[in-house]
């Protein structure tokens, strides 16, 4: 990626920003993707500078993130209904190298598919032993681990007969709120993949694949719980695919 300097912030402090690389990332319009019609804008973004507040967060002091975040079966009475499996992977730069201490964020439908949102009337049951939410930090070689349960599918009215796969968020804070990148982990051999216009909106066919995890045996652990391989690439040849915004 290319990086732009804007003439007008010697006076103000600033982050450099990265032109996108074109037909990797979905588009903000995609006419299969219904809502999109409702949120892509209009006319050009409006560029605005970045300020104090915009360059010195997140701040995440010690303890604030803890391993229990990252361990979505066990901060509740019970253990969450569904199965068990571990999400593992590194966050790399565009030449491989691990990117240590990045907040990584992520939420998840439970097993039956629902979220646990107020604005999901999904007629699937609610686990009340399962948010969906969990978060840590990436270690010194770039590595994070989640614990969690396997997300059902579920429907959501785009088209006829319209499920999503299977699927986890994830967001990445850089050194700023400012640097906040988006995307969705799937799953392999899921039948849905063709049919679902959100997955489909990415063009670059090598770039899908990107956001498919592996099965990882390695990762799995006996009698317990099937585990996944997924690295996040921040740019580069090897990208991950992220939600469209403005250029970073």
């Amino acid at each position: 990626m290319t990086e732009v300097q804007d003439p007008a912030a010697s006076d103000r402090p600033d982050l450099p920003r990265y032109q996108r690389p074109a037909g990797v990332h979905p588009p903000l319009d995609t006419p299969s993707y219904g809502s999109s019609r409702l949120r892509a804008p209009g006319r050009p973004p409006v560029l605005l500078p970045h300020l104090l507040t915009e360059v010195t967060g997140p701040l995440l002091g010690a303890g604030r993130v803890t391993a229990a975040d990252a361990d979505l079966t066990t901060r509740h009475a019970g253990e969450p209904i569904g199965e068990r499996i571990i999400v593992t992977g590194r966050v790399l730069d565009s030449d491989g190298r691990p990117v240590p201490d990045t907040l990584i964020e992520i939420w998840q439908a439970n097993a039956a598919g629902r979220y646990a949102h107020h604005i999901d009337n999904h007629p699937a049951p609610l686990d009340p032993n399962f948010d969906g939410v969990g978060r840590c930090l990436t270690d010194s070689l770039g590595r994070y681990r989640f614990v969690t349960i396997k997300p059902g599918a579920y429907p959501w009215k785009n088209h006829p007969n319209a499920w999503r796969p299977a699927h986890i968020h994830f967001s990445l804070f850089g050194r700023a709120f400012t640097q906040r990148l988006v995307t969705q982990m799937y799953f392999p051999g899921d039948p849905l993949f063709g049919q679902d216009p959100i997955f489909n909106s990415v063009p670059d066919p090598a770039a899908r694949q990107r956001m498919i995890a592996g099965f990882d045996l390695g990762t799995t652990e006996p009698e317990w719980a099937l585990g996944y391989q997924w690295d996040i690439v921040l740019r580069g040849r090897d990208a991950t695919v992220f939600e469209s915004g403005e250029d970073r």
